[in-house]
């Protein structure tokens, strides 16, 4: 039941002391019947980002008076508190006094949602489900298969009509958030099926000296895995640089893939999570490993109780002493990853502190050695080791080696994650892997590497799908998100819609990118482009942004420029 606005301070220094009379014992209470009394040494400061979630969730919203009791509470000053509750889209802030939305509809407006029809079911549902349900446009939910897509409160709609959705916005008010446990698949590998099919004996062998962690990496080298979140950073290398580093060393697992387009990381992860969890304590065996922090996107509610279940299960079972694993999640931002889930202290949208790049693995959380790694690279460690590295290398393609999960979105007849050799064309992989293009469509265009990996056009099909292999012609694989254009489609459409996103998910710490993503934007909504204000604008954010967000923005429009100019003249 929502409990009565209570005023309860009149104002707080940068340091989180109020002015005036105390805090409201109230307000105090209420934070800790959440978060629970601090411990021995305090709460933890990264652990700001749940605590502010878990009060999001009661309370539909962040009141003031609950923002200063968990900054008295966790001894963090205010202003940091409000700057991390204020970067994140999913958290509210509220008055005190004002009431938060009881249910809050999120429809995907990602190219893959757009362009089955997300439009029209924002507009219509507002009327539909009343007054008393927010309705707000999402620039991805991962659910790029399932187009349109929605989450009605932590629900997730796939497929989404006006009925299913209303559907689920009953269910949604009925069943409070975060309660429950994912119902799993027929072909869901639970813990008990996973180590009775041999699963973690690879770890356990590690973890009791009976194998040779030099001969782990080498087998890892030889295979020729690479980073499969983007950036393509051979995995072998990562591990050997940290391994050499001195102790005490972390992992950061990044499960956001919060691009348009990529959805292969909650694929696996809904499936065979233990692949995933081993390839994890292999590396922590090899590395030499004190904690793993492990960085999931929010949107994934049901991934995150399916995974808090089976780490459970591993914990309580476990086939050897296990390093602390620590499961952190999101609030709806697409830059974050790696540092959002272990840094120490995070400041706000126009505060954000520099990212580097996750694909160098050197000095990370509180100083200390961090191996920063993506969901799919760590799945692949067993097998790998155990079928041999040869094994691996040899399943590409083209002259390609090793398999990709390709996300697969658009007109396509059977859309979804394809397991398919690192090298296959955008041509072989749609008829081979989804049933060929859609009923009415002819392929058109398509992005290999979602929204920042460029567009290429359909005479361009025939290039091997890999990394290293798209770079001439101005795109890149990054983590293999396949969205496919059919003849009714516009290249230039697509290239706007990215462009959206890019502007909503920029942090706004540097001008080149904050002011370059809108002014862009805007300039792509004419009729006939201004070229060479877009090219000066491009170069200037591909020059001066200070991560990867606005230095790829510009790829779309150059790929529109230079092989549909027919679109924008």
């Amino acid at each position: 039941m929502q409990a009565q606005p209570v005023r309860v301070f009149r104002g707080a220094d940068r340091a989180g002391r109020l002015k005036g009379r105390p805090l409201e014992d109230a307000a105090l209470a209420e934070v800790r019947a959440l978060i629970g009394p601090p411990p021995g040494g305090g709460h933890a400061r990264d652990l700001l980002i749940e605590h502010l979630h878990r009060l999001n969730d009661h309370w539909h919203g962040l009141h003031e008076r609950h923002l200063v009791a968990l900054a008295r509470e966790m001894n963090i000053p205010m202003a940091e508190v409000f700057e991390v509750a204020s970067f994140y889209h999913h958290f509210d802030i509220l008055k005190d006094g004002q009431a938060g939305a009881a249910l809050t509809v999120r429809v995907c407006e990602g190219l893959p949602c757009e362009m089955a029809g997300a439009r029209g079911l924002i507009e219509r549902l507002p009327a539909l489900l009343g007054p008393g349900v927010r309705v707000l446009a999402a620039p991805c939910i991962g659910r790029c298969e399932q187009a349109p897509a929605a989450l009605v409160g932590q629900l997730a709609v796939g497929q989404a009509t006006p009925g299913r959705i209303a559907d689920a916005a009953v269910s949604g008010q009925e069943k409070p958030a975060g309660r429950g446990v994912v119902p799993a698949g027929p072909d869901f590998v639970g813990y008990e099926a996973y180590r009775g099919q041999g699963g973690y004996a690879l770890a356990a062998s590690l973890a009791r000296g009976q194998r040779d962690p030099a001969a782990v990496l080498a087998a890892l080298e030889h295979s020729g895995l690479r980073g499969l979140g983007g950036a393509g950073f051979p995995a072998g290398r990562k591990w050997r640089i940290v391994r050499e580093q001195a102790a005490p060393r972390l992992m950061a697992v990044n499960i956001d893939e919060g691009e348009p387009g990529t959805f292969k990381d909650r694929f696996w992860l809904e499936r065979d999570p233990h692949r995933f969890l081993e390839g994890t304590l292999i590396a922590a065996q090899v590395v030499g490993i004190q904690a793993v922090y492990i960085y999931l996107r929010d949107e994934y509610h049901d991934a995150r109780r399916l995974l808090q279940a089976e780490l459970a299960r591993l914990r309580a079972d476990p086939p050897f002493p296990l390093p602390a694993f620590h499961l952190r999640r999101g609030a709806g931002a697409y830059i974050c990853g790696e540092e959002s889930a272990m840094i120490e202290s995070i400041e706000g949208r126009r505060g954000e502190p520099r990212l580097r790049p996750p694909y160098i693995a050197q000095v990370g959380l509180f100083g200390r050695p961090t191996l920063e790694h993506n969901f799919e690279t760590l799945f692949w460690v067993r097998d790998i080791v155990e079928r041999g590295p040869d094994w691996f290398a040899r399943q590409g393609r083209h002259g390609r080696q090793g398999l990709r999960s390709f996300s697969v979105s658009g007109r396509v007849r059977e859309p979804g994650v394809k397991l398919a050799p690192a090298g296959i064309t955008l041509r072989e992989l749609v008829a081979e892997y989804c049933g060929g293009m859609a009923e009415g469509h002819e392929l058109h265009a398509y992005l290999p590497g979602g929204a920042s990996g460029g567009i290429l056009p359909a005479s361009l099909a025939d290039l091997p799908l890999d990394f290293d292999t798209l770079q001439p012609h101005g795109c890149f694989i990054g983590s293999a998100a396949v969205i496919v254009l059919g003849q009714q489609d516009r290249a230039r459409d697509a290239a706007l819609n990215v462009m959206r996103f890019f502007e909503h998910e920029s942090c706004g710490q540097c001008t080149p990118c904050r002011v370059g993503t809108a002014k862009a934007a805007r300039l792509m909504e004419a009729p006939v482009w201004d070229q060479a204000t877009l090219q000066d604008l491009g170069q200037v954010m591909a020059d001066a942004s200070i991560c990867g967000l606005g230095q790829a923005a510009p790829n779309p429009i150059r790929c529109v420029q230079k092989y549909f100019p027919h679109e924008i003249a």
